[in-house]
């Protein structure tokens, strides 16, 4: 499902003035669309992740950028990952 900048405001709980900010780091990065911003519910769980470390756990902004940028990479292993196991079941079919 998608979310329009409105509606993740909404659904995140975050102001506009935090959700530029957070769009400035990067820490989110909604996909572009002919009518605007467009965020994902994955976009609103990290969203809600990001408040928790700040507010809860008092992470420091450069912190936030450290955990996300892991998180970001973990995905990114985790997808490898998916797609050797992928090429390997195949590989293992043909045999």
């Amino acid at each position: 499902m998608t979310l329009n900048k409105q509606e993740f405001l909404i659904s995140s709980g975050l102001r506009v003035q935090t959700l530029e900010f957070w769009l400035e780091q990067r820490w989110l990065i909604p996909t572009e669309a002919a009518s605007g911003a467009q965020f994902s519910d994955a976009d609103v769980a990290r969203a809600h992740l990001i408040r928790d470390l700040k507010s809860d756990l008092g992470v420091n902004d450069e912190g936030i950028h450290v955990i996300v940028h892991l998180i970001d990479q973990l995905h990114g292993v985790r997808q490898a990952f998916a797609l050797m196991r992928t090429a390997l079941d195949d590989d293992s079919r043909t045999v």
